[in-house]
């Protein structure tokens, strides 16, 4: 019974193709599209895919690239299954006001951080930090309650911003430093230090609201950027939307694994 996820981020598409539906099943294909060449999969990556048994996908791109995706999905006979944010799913509860409001991509996260950190040793205290096009950073408490977390903008959209709200301002990115000494290091050091000082206050956040020392876990595709300039202990996980896809699915399928 094999297992597809997709996360549809805002700039690219990625799936892998495992050999089930369970956090620790191998992994038989994967690969990454930018939405400009999504409308190519069925002739390209997934022509030669074994047709998937179940799949379950993320998506924040909007209802059209969804449906992009779907009409790509038409050369398999499997139903397109899309997270859209609960009360409650895999040990995680949804303290946001309007729980199905809540970013996908953030919801499977927490549930795939949750699940990581669960792995490693008992519930804890927990902010997840996804570092993309935007930056989210949400706070997990001891019982898996999410209690809120914060959305700032990447780094890509704070450059673009400055640049067209100052009169002259075209740099090529720098370097991060702590006294910035021209106007490309200065603005990439802005940035940087911005996310970093966000997830860290997040951090005395959950710190002083949970009474313990919160476990850190990053991702995204512009995680490791942030690796160096970090201040706060943290763990760097690759497909962190993934590991939520797979762990959600392992609950969702569970009845047709059994059968």
């Amino acid at each position: 019974m094999t297992f597809l996820a997709i996360d549809v981020g805002n700039t690219r598409l990625k799936w892998a193709l495992y050999q089930s539906p369970h956090p620790h099943a191998a992994v038989l294909a994967q690969g990454v599209e930018f939405l400009d060449n999504i409308d190519k999969l069925a002739e390209g990556a997934w022509a030669t895919l074994a047709p998937p048994t179940q799949m379950l996908g993320c998506v924040v791109a909007g209802d059209a690239v969804r449906r992009r995706v779907e009409e790509q999905m038409e050369i398999w006979d499997v139903a397109a299954q899309w997270v859209v944010s609960s009360a409650a799913e895999a040990g995680i509860s949804n303290g946001y006001d309007y729980p199905a409001r809540l970013g996908a991509d953030r919801w499977v996260a927490m549930i795939g951080a949750w699940h990581c950190a669960l792995a490693q040793g008992p519930a804890r205290p927990m902010v997840v930090v996804m570092v993309g096009t935007a930056v989210t950073v949400d706070a997990i408490d001891a019982s898996g309650k999410f209690l809120g977390g914060l959305i700032l903008p990447g780094h890509g959209i704070m450059l673009r911003a400055l640049e067209s709200g100052t009169a002259g301002l075209h740099v090529p990115t720098g370097d991060v430093r702590e006294f910035p000494t021209n106007t490309s290091d200065a603005l990439t050091s802005g940035g940087t230090f911005a996310i970093a000082g966000a997830v860290e206050r997040m951090v005395q956040h959950v710190r002083n609201h949970c009474g313990a020392e919160p476990k850190c876990i990053m991702t995204g595709g512009a995680g490791w950027k942030m690796a160096p300039s970090m201040s706060v202990q943290f763990e760097l996980v690759d497909n962190l939307i993934f590991d939520g896809l797979l762990a959600m699915a392992e609950l969702r399928f569970a009845s047709t694994i059994q059968g």
